[in-house]
């Protein structure tokens, strides 16, 4: 086979290797715009996990790699003037143009021929690529082979808003350092390692508004390099600063629909990149050089080779990527943070890419997660006014994050875990029966802070279906009311009412007949902000006049008093999900042309009013939630930054904490799935509308409530699923994590865990 690489680095160099090793007879030409040596950027990062991929795959060069690394164990995190040390993370650096020439030498010693100096802008008439049986292109984020393929590659490239600096210095770190340094222009944020015996990376990134402020978007690198110096002089001990053809860019995510094209393939960073906050650039390209090397050993033929090759690597790759969006979005709102005390702000970064959580820490540096513990504790058990538990046995270990009070006006619950609003579809003309008492009763038992009732309607007519629960009669407060004394009596659980009106996702069948499908007969007429159908065969609601807005703002009053008079602690206000008040906020749904459409200012109008109103007559002694939709994934939809205005104005009008859901707005909707893929937007609102905040969305287990907690981003932890498939699911976590204060039903004491 003969085999044209167009790029010398770390991915065209190490497939070279591998596939002269496989295939000794094979012909690896390599092409190199660059010469020997010549490279952008100073080190390059391995986990030790890398390192033993590598090991599996070449020894000889993992061998004389290893000799070179520069290996820690520990984090550093500087932020204002204190040092948080993470350790147990095993992480080694190299010089990025140490590791090509070993690369090189390694290839060129097994008959891999590199031409350095070689521009591929004419590729197609060089002799090498027109001979090739496969060409490899290696030539990175601008790659020249991608570009001259789009039409059918069809790549995304995402630059990014923040501006970033490659630099090196002579200070030796010994340690991965976080440094953040906060002036009079902004916010500028350091990401450094040492790389080998005399230099460390130090690369700075800041946002658009304190580059520009700085006036580092007029300077020249020298200029930059001043400014930078005396910024960081306290971290770089008189060290300076060095450039390596350094510039301020943006960053570049790549994506492309498809690696290959004929006997043409994607590798390495033109295919794909991941941001610098998480390291894996040159991993990635390296394991796409040892997945590419052994589909063509596995599969003769060079289509189903190329074809097992993207199989393998596109969902590996997508998931790194998500981890590093993670990253850099976190780094991008890192202003956000800054009203976070040092161990807080540090457990965020730790955890901002989903592959560190409380559990993780805890096997990696159980003495700082321990200090982080107690710290979150002492904090929260003092604002809620809770007196530790004291057995007379020396001081008690602090409780995990999710066993901690919360308290909110006159209300304080034992715990942080919710049970979810979950449609049961099983009332009678909005009356509850008994199966809402066990259901809500067994939840309430098994373990939880809070219950939250089901999506309970307003009006008859603004029920989803005709099993939907209501609260617009007299018998549907006694109903009720049976519910809520069962809680209180059988339980240490608050319980909450949700009230909504469906408006244009209203008049449907039942869930298992037909999710958001229109009833075949027995409809009633149903209204939204504009006379948009919610599927395209869907019955057209009538647009809402003001006659309607004061009649349905009625109801929600009517609502609000009588779950007052069945005895609930919560009331939350349902503006999420595409439903009436919802419908008012989403530019998809909402078409108005007067007072209430149009700018967010008049999309916000009506659901403010609704809720200034049931926060009027609601017990001041007790609190008010609202759940929005922060998003309703869609280009021309509701977006986290209105979220952020809408939960400030919601604030303003009294609402307690935010509920902060995702999506249901509209079926053209593109959610990216993923664990705990809602929390980032409870973690704007939370920290940039300063309210509490309660987060939902594929949370599925202890590690991950706590580590959402501890780290800033909610103080509450909503869970639908794991609840509907174990009732107890808290109790579990209790005896899980050996904490043996939560309180326990009495008929059920027999089986609470020993005190620690």
């Amino acid at each position: 086979m003969k085999i044209a690489c167009i790029g010398g680095g770390p991915a065209g160099l190490y497939f070279g290797i591998l596939q002269k090793k496989a295939d000794p007879s094979s012909q690896v030409v390599i092409l190199e715009r660059n010469a020997p040596g010549e490279t952008f950027g100073w080190g390059v990062v391995f986990s030790d996990e890398t390192l033993e991929y590598l090991e599996q795959n070449d020894r000889e060069t993992h061998e004389e790699i290893t000799r070179t690394f520069a290996h820690w164990e520990a984090i550093d995190i500087y932020y204002r003037g204190e040092r948080i040390r993470s350790g147990g993370h095993g992480f080694s650096g190299i010089a990025r143009r140490k590791l090509l020439d070993i690369l090189t030498r390694r290839a060129q010693g097994l008959g891999v021929e590199i031409q350095f100096r070689t521009e591929v802008d004419d590729f197609e008439s060089i002799d090498v690529f027109r001979e090739a049986d496969l060409v490899v292109a290696a030539d990175g984020v601008n790659s020249k082979v991608r570009t001259r393929y789009a039409s059918v590659f069809r790549p995304h490239l995402d630059a990014r808003p923040s501006k970033y600096i490659w630099l090196g210095t002579t200070k030796l770190f010994d340690s991965f350092q976080f440094i953040f340094e906060e002036n009079e222009d902004g916010l500028f944020q350091v990401h450094g390692y040492r790389f080998d015996k005399d230099t460390s990376t130090f690369i700075v990134e800041c946002d658009q508004a304190s580059w520009k402020k700085a006036g580092l978007d007029r300077a020249s690198t020298e200029e930059s390099i001043a400014y930078l110096e005396r910024l960081f002089a306290k971290h770089l001990d008189g060290h300076e600063l060095l450039t390596n053809r350094s510039t301020w860019v943006n960053f570049v995510t790549v994506k492309n629909a498809t690696w290959r094209h004929g006997k043409i393939v994607l590798m390495g960073d033109a295919a794909h990149t991941a941001h610098f906050s998480i390291g894996s650039g040159t991993k990635m390209a390296m394991e796409d050089s040892i997945a590419l090397a052994k589909a063509l050993a596995q599969h003769p033929r060079l289509d189903d080779a190329l074809d097992a090759y993207e199989k393998e690597r596109h969902d590996i790759v997508l998931r790194t990527q998500k981890a590093a969006q993670d990253s850099y979005f976190w780094f991008e709102g890192s202003k956000r943070y800054l009203g976070h005390d040092p161990m807080t702000f540090a457990m965020s970064l730790l955890s901002r890419s989903k592959r560190i959580g409380y559990d993780n820490l805890k096997l990696r540096d159980p003495e700082l997660i321990g200090r982080a513990t107690e710290g979150y504790a002492t904090r929260e058990m003092a604002r809620a006014q809770v007196v530790p538990i004291d057995r007379g046995m020396g001081p008690e270990p602090p409780p995990p994050p999710m066993f901690t009070p919360f308290s909110l006006r006159g209300l304080t619950l034992q715990n942080r875990v919710v049970v979810s609003p979950m449609c049961m579809y099983s009332a009678n003309d909005g009356t509850v029966n008994d199966f809402h008492l066990v259901h809500l009763g067994s939840r309430a038992m098994g373990g939880a802070g809070l219950v939250m009732t089901e999506m309970t309607d307003v009006s008859r007519d603004g029920r989803i279906s005709p099993g939907c629960a209501g609260m617009y009669l007299p018998e549907h407060v006694t109903a009720w009311r049976r519910i809520v004394e069962f809680v209180h009596q059988s339980s240490a659980a608050a319980i909450g009412l949700q009230i909504a009106h469906a408006g244009r996702k209203g008049s449907t069948k039942l869930l298992w007949d037909g999710m958001d499908e229109p009833l075949d007969e027995g409809n009633w007429p149903i209204i939204s902000a504009s006379p948009i159908p919610y599927l395209p065969y869907s019955q057209v609601p009538k647009e809402m006049d003001r006659a309607d807005m004061d009649r349905v703002k009625s109801d929600f009053i009517r609502a609000a008093l009588m779950g007052q008079d069945a005895g609930f602690d919560l009331l939350e206000v349902h503006l999420a999900h595409g439903y009436l008040l919802s419908s008012f906020l989403s530019p998809l749904s909402n078409i108005r042309k007067d007072a209430y459409g149009g700018s967010l200012e008049n999309r916000m109008r009506y659901p403010l009013e609704v809720v200034e109103a049931v926060r009027a007559v609601w017990s001041k002694d007790k609190p008010l939630s609202v759940r929005i939709s922060a998003t309703d994934w869609h280009d021309q939809g509701f977006t986290g930054d209105e979220a952020v205005i809408l939960a400030r104005a919601l604030k303003e009008r009294g609402a307690d904490i935010i509920d902060v859901s995702t999506g249901q707005t509209s079926i053209y909707a593109q959610p990216v799935y993923g664990r705990m893929y809602q929390t980032p937007y409870s973690d704007r609102v939370r920290n940039e509308a300063k309210i509490p905040t309660m987060t939902v969305g594929n949370i599925t287990s202890a590690d991950q409530v706590n580590t959402i907690l501890i780290a800033g981003r909610a103080d509450l932890c909503v869970l639908a699923r794991p609840h509907l498939r174990n009732p107890h699911w808290t109790l579990a976590a209790a005896e899980e994590l050996g904490y043996s204060d939560l309180a326990w039903p009495n008929q059920y004491k027999a089986v609470r865990p020993r005190p620690r």
